[in-house]
């Protein structure tokens, strides 16, 4: 049971990441990258690494953070041209 969620946890990831780099919708690429991080550290839970796999979310979620604000501020120099 545990090897067919771990395996659908890493196809899950695989996939995010591809939408993640593929996709050329800014909000899309970001929402993909946080699910990308969201399956990453549910990957590090089932490893049985409950302290990475929050570190993992910390860590992303500032990122994630990061990344929507560079994204506001593409979104708005770009409205403005």
């Amino acid at each position: 049971m545990t090897d067919a969620v771990s395996i659908t946890v890493a196809v899950l990831i695989v996939a995010f990441a591809i939408i993640a780099v593929e996709v050329r919708d800014l909000v899309r690429m970001a929402a993909a990258f946080s699910l990308m991080s969201v399956m990453v550290a549910f990957a590090f839970y089932l490893m049985g690494s409950p302290y990475v796999s929050v570190f993992q979310l910390a860590v992303n979620a500032g990122a994630v953070t990061v990344l929507f604000l560079a994204l506001l501020h593409v979104i708005k120099k770009r409205r403005l041209e």
